[in-house]
This record gives C-alpha cells, sequence and structure tokens, in this order.
C-alpha cells in the first residue's frame, strides 16, 4: 500500500497497518518440531481439552463436567454452554523487542519509520497472525533494563494488550538485551517459538550466549535485524556530524571519503551476525525499514528461512 504525505509531496511505501496484513491471506507461522502437536506441517494441535487458554464456547452436552460451564453465559441466554479450552500441544511465543534509543532513528523521517515505529507496527502484525493461529504469544520490551512483559495468552482480546503496550513505547537509553532474554525463560515453560527484534546494536556476544541458551532449552529462535536504509549505505552532503544517540559522543566526517570503509564495515556486522546465528541453529533476518510488512513478514515466514 502506498501512502503519501501530502506535506512532503512524496510518496512513502507504508509498509501495512496489522489489519491489512491479515487480509493477505496465506501467512502462516509454523515451527521446526518445538510443539508436540499432531496436525503434520502445523504446530497446532487440532484437539479440544479443558487446560492452559480459553479457546470457545459449545454447547452443553450431558455427560460434560458441570464445573466447565459458563454460568454468565446461562444467565444471559438461558442457554447451557461449556468452555473449551487450547491444549498444552498449541505453540508459545515471546517476541523480545528492542526499545533502546538508537531504535528511535529514522534517516529520513518525511519516508520512512523510526527502527522502533517500524518494530512496533512489525510486532503488531505478527503477533496477529499467531493469535488468529490461537498461538499463546506474549511480549517482553526492553532498553537498558527490562521495561515490560506481557506473558504469553490466547485468549480473544490479548491483542490488543500486546498493541497498547507497543503503541506506549518510548525509546529509552542504553541496550541490555542479555537480562531481557533470560526472562524469557520465565515465561515459555515448554518449549516455544522466540523471536528477537532489535536494531542489534548492543553487545554481540551476550547476546549470541542467551540466543543460544535459549535455543539450548528447545525453543526455536529468530533475529530480526532492523536496518534503516540510510545505516545500510552512508551518504549525505559534503561535510556531516554523526552522534551516538545512546552516548551523545559524536564525530564530523566527509561522508564521500568513509563511504567505502563504512559499507564494508556494515556488510561485516551483518555478517559476522548472520553467522554466529547460523552456528546456533538460530534464523536470521535482515529488516530494512523501508520494505513493506506484507513483504517482510512473507520473507521471515517462508519455510526456507533466513536472510
Amino acid at each position: 500500500m502506498l501512502r503519501t504525505d501530502v506535506t512532503q509531496g512524496r510518496t512513502r511505501l507504508d509498509l501495512l497497518d496489522p489489519v491489512d496484513v491479515a487480509r493477505l491471506g496465506g501467512l502462516e507461522v509454523t515451527t521446526e518440531g518445538v510443539v508436540e502437536g499432531f496436525l503434520t506441517g502445523l504446530h497446532r494441535s487440532p484437539r479440544r481439552g479443558f487446560s492452559v487458554e480459553f479457546a470457545e464456547h459449545r454447547m452443553y452436552q450431558p455427560g460434560d463436567e458441570l464445573r466447565y460451564v459458563d454460568w454468565k453465559m446461562l444467565a444471559r441466554s438461558d442457554r447451557l454452554y461449556v468452555k473449551q479450552f487450547e491444549e498444552e500441544t498449541n505453540l508459545r511465543a515471546m517476541v523480545v523487542c528492542d526499545a533502546s534509543r538508537s531504535m528511535a532513528w529514522s534517516g529520513s523521517p518525511e519516508q520512512t519509520l523510526t527502527k522502533l515505529e517500524y518494530a512496533q507496527r512489525l510486532i503488531a502484525a505478527f503477533s496477529l497472525i499467531l493469535l488468529r493461529q490461537r498461538d499463546a504469544t506474549g511480549l517482553i520490551v526492553f532498553d537498558e533494563a527490562v521495561r515490560s512483559i506481557t506473558p504469553p495468552r490466547a485468549r480473544p482480546g490479548h491483542w490488543r494488550q500486546i498493541v497498547e503496550k507497543l503503541s506506549g513505547l518510548e525509546a529509552g537509553q542504553g541496550t541490555a538485551a542479555e537480562p531481557a532474554l533470560r526472562r524469557v525463560v520465565d515465561q515459555l515453560r515448554r518449549r516455544g517459538l522466540v523471536v528477537f527484534v532489535s536494531d542489534l546494536l548492543l553487545e554481540r556476544d551476550l547476546a549470541i550466549t542467551a540466543l543460544r541458551f535459549l535455543k539450548h532449552r528447545g525453543h526455536q529462535v529468530i533475529v530480526l535485524h532492523v536496518l534503516d536504509p540510510a545505516e545500510v549505505a552512508l551518504s549525505g552532503p559534503a561535510e556531516a556530524r554523526f552522534e551516538d544517540p545512546e552516548t551523545g559522543r559524536s564525530v564530523v566526517i566527509r561522508p564521500r571519503d568513509w563511504a567505502s570503509a563504512y559499507d564494508e564495515t556494515v556488510r561485516g556486522a551483518i555478517r559476522d551476525w548472520r553467522a554466529a546465528c547460523r552456528r546456533a541453529g538460530i534464523g536470521y533476518h535482515r529488516v530494512v525499514t523501508d520494505a513493506p510488512f506484507g513483504q517482510t513478514l512473507r520473507a521471515i515466514l517462508s519455510p526456507r528461512g533466513g536472510a
């Protein structure tokens, strides 16, 4: 979908709202054997039980246990319904979102979202897909500390809770990914899916150690490396000041003189992250903020994985 910025007179590729993503069709989150279900190719079990998360109501049938009767529904409709719940074979997913100062940056605000704004919308869309599959989904937000934890749920209305957390986000200061990733263990008692969304301007060895720990516990782990187009290739006026948003340190350089060395450094950083993830069996996807959400989601959810 194209969205026009009237004040700037430019057309911005805008990235699909989460509701639009839901209409794309054909998008489905599958996992690599992390869920002990019985439906080949998908992780969700077709069975219904009386444990974990509420799924739906059905009419009472003789022999149903009275403790599962929804008495409030009886009072409203004068009919007996019982509550059905998803069995524990369903996927449980945690999304870990970086909200540090560097994520609040955009190289061209009139044309692209900040990295954090892009991550907010991408996570909302991804969560919607998961929840429509009735997969329990949670959210952890961090900067220099863990800011918030939304436990994984699959019940109706949980998407709104996730969106409320996302919409209220403001960038913090530093980055402390390792403590946030460690907190995932408290939320996913069984094997599940962990999605780490960050610009990866952080201590790589500590983050990889934490991600490997989650992989070792049986979780499927995916890293979404969020990049602004202006970070991928150095450009600008003849002389420009560049400032670290988290430390405040700055340097004045001539972009043309440094473009080649910068490009090699960026390519090297991406290559190192991809290689480190691959060695640990972790999915890695480079996500650039001028890409439409639908395109990004399809790449992420492709069975062939990593980019």
